[in-house]
């Protein structure tokens, strides 16, 4: 009796010594640190690194004690970027929000940092990955144009002004195709001067959007239309000798062959004016 007494409790202490090191190690904070992490920018740094992959808020709480305990450190800067990449890979918008404040703060704080360029593009990847379709509120779109010229306008040479380049022919393509939409559906309405003063704007705006050839004949015909036979001419010729191949070509040539007509007439009109005046 007394053995299977002693059996039980030798078996009680180890559950207990068990739980209490798994608690401790559960508990783990800034206050429980050995002095040898705490004051050690690396051994903080690390400790940030390792738990992030398991508890993502204390991994932050670690790598935040090691900037304001060592703001000049090569680890805080590490630091304050691997905080920022935290956020930016969740992608839900409120951990962008977060991402972007990060890598701003990063910009103020080591603005000599080779890092810079990086946390700039990373700003504007915060924006774009929000952005919405053509069709619907394009300011995500805006923001993330803004914040990849800033890459290449400030940082030219760096690898990260390449990649920005790309997203920002991008956004202006998003752009023009959302003004296009507006300005196509004025013209298919009958709204010939709403049309024109949207689809105007995108030629000087984004002259390399994709859809030009239908962009000049929607301009051209809404001035056709309008009996601006004058301002239409040029849209119209444009779209013949630039884009031999578009589907609007033959519309386009039967609207030159209509003004050359009217022109005629007009001519005509203008001579029997001419001789009737004479007798």
């Amino acid at each position: 009796m007394k053995k299977r007494i002693t059996l039980v409790i030798v078996l009680l202490l180890v559950v207990l010594s068990f739980t209490s090191t798994s608690c401790r190690k559960k508990g783990l904070s800034l206050e429980t640190l050995p002095e040898e992490t705490v004051s050690s920018d690396e051994a903080l740094f690390k400790l940030g690194e390792e738990y992030l992959k398991k508890d993502t808020e204390k991994g932050v709480l670690f790598l935040r004690q090691v900037i304001d305990s060592f703001p000049k450190s090569f680890y805080a800067q590490r630091a304050k970027i691997l905080i920022a990449d935290t956020y930016f890979k969740k992608g839900d918008e409120a951990n962008l929000i977060l991402a972007a404040a990060e890598y701003r703060e990063f910009i103020s704080l080591y603005p000599t940092s080779p890092s810079v360029p990086y946390c700039q593009y990373q700003i504007g990847l915060t924006y774009y990955k929000n952005a919405l379709k053509p069709g619907r509120d394009q300011t995500k779109t805006i923001q993330a144009l803004q914040e990849f010229r800033k890459v290449v306008a400030n940082y030219p040479n760096n690898e990260y002004a390449r990649q920005a380049e790309e997203k920002i022919k991008d956004c202006e393509q998003r752009l023009a195709e959302h003004e296009f939409g507006i300005g196509e559906f004025y013209y298919k309405s009958r709204a010939y001067k709403a049309a024109i003063g949207r689809l105007q704007d995108i030629i000087t705006k984004y002259p390399d959007f994709k859809k030009m050839d239908a962009l000049y004949f929607y301009i051209a015909d809404s001035y056709f239309n309008s009996r601006n036979y004058e301002a239409a001419f040029p849209y119209f010729t444009k779209l013949v000798s630039d884009y031999a191949n578009s589907k609007f070509v033959k519309e386009a040539q039967k609207r030159l062959m209509a003004i050359e007509e009217i022109n005629k007439n007009k001519d005509r009109e203008k001579d029997k004016k001419k001789d009737n005046e004479k007798k």
